[in-house]
C-alpha cells in the first residue's frame, strides 16, 4: 500500500468495495511527509499491523507536521533505494517535490512495471527514462494554470504549485507521457488532481489533445476507489 493520506476507515472501505484485503497487505511505503500523503500512517500500522517503510528524514518530518501516534514497527530505506517484497521489488526514485526526502515508486514483479509518480516537482532529469520502462503508470496531472491563476488560492501557494518543488499540471504531465514515448504503456492513470484548480474532464482533453486516442487514460478521483486496473 502507497501512502496513508485517507483514514484507516476509509482505506478499508475502499479496498473491500473492490474485493480486497488489507490483511493481503505486506507493507506501507510513505512517499514523503506531506499531510495527504503521511497523517494516517500511524493507524495503519496499529490498526491493520502493516510495517511501515519511511525514510528516516521523513519520518521526523512527519512527527514535527502533526501526530501520528505510536509507530512500532518502521522500516526505514534510502531514497533511490530498492526494497524487496517476496518476488516484488519496489524502487524508489528521489524525486525534486518539496517535502523532506520524497520519493516516487516503480513496482516490479519480474514480468510487468507499474509506476506510481505523483508529487514529483517539476519533470527532472531521468523521469523520461523511467516512463520509458513502464508497463502502466499513476501519474500527477495536478493543476490546470488558467484555473490556478484565477483560484482562490494565495499568490505564494500559487507560486509554490508552479514552482520547482510543486506539482505538474495537466500540460506537463501530458507532454512528459509524449515525449518519453507510450509504445510500452498498456495505460495511464491520471491522479493527484487538485480539488480546486483542475477537473477530471479538463485533465482528460488535455491529454487527449496532446497523446490522441491512442493510449488508454482514466482519471484517479479523490472520493472514491478507482476501478481496480489490470496489468
Amino acid at each position: 500500500m502507497f501512502d496513508a493520506g485517507i483514514s484507516g476507515r476509509q482505506a478499508h472501505e475502499r479496498l473491500v468495495r473492490r474485493g480486497l484485503d488489507v490483511a493481503d497487505v505486506d507493507a506501507l511505503l510513505i512517499s514523503h511527509d506531506h499531510v495527504d500523503h503521511s497523517r494516517s500512517m500511524g493507524v495503519y500500522q496499529r490498526k491493520f499491523g502493516l510495517p511501515v517503510y519511511v525514510t528516516a528524514k521523513t519520518l521526523r518530518a512527519v512527527a514535527t507536521r502533526h501526530p501520528i501516534g505510536e509507530l512500532s514497527d518502521a522500516c526505514h530505506f534510502q531514497a533511490g533505494a530498492t526494497l524487496k517484497f517476496g518476488t516484488v521489488a519496489v524502487e524508489t526514485i528521489p524525486t525534486p517535490h518539496d517535502g523532506a526526502d520524497g520519493v516516487a515508486f516503480v513496482v516490479d514483479d519480474g514480468r510487468s512495471r507499474l509506476g506510481i509518480l505523483t508529487d514529483l516537482g517539476h519533470v527532472f532529469a531521468g523521469l523520461d527514462a523511467v516512463i520509458r520502462s513502464l508497463d502502466a503508470v499513476l501519474l500527477e496531472s495536478n493543476y490546470d494554470p488558467k484555473m490556478l491563476a484565477r483560484g482562490s488560492y494565495p499568490a505564494m501557494l500559487k507560486h509554490r504549485i508552479r514552482g520547482p518543488g510543486g506539482h505538474l499540471s495537466n500540460l506537463e504531465a501530458a507532454e512528459l507521457l509524449g515525449n518519453a514515448g507510450t509504445r510500452r504503456l498498456r495505460w495511464a492513470c491520471l491522479g493527484h488532481l487538485s480539488e480546486e484548480n483542475n477537473n477530471p474532464a479538463l485533465a482528460l482533453a488535455t491529454h487527449r489533445r496532446v497523446l490522441g486516442d491512442a493510449l488508454p487514460l482514466c482519471v484517479a478521483t479523490r472520493y472514491e476507489a478507482t476501478e481496480v486496473m489490470h496489468l
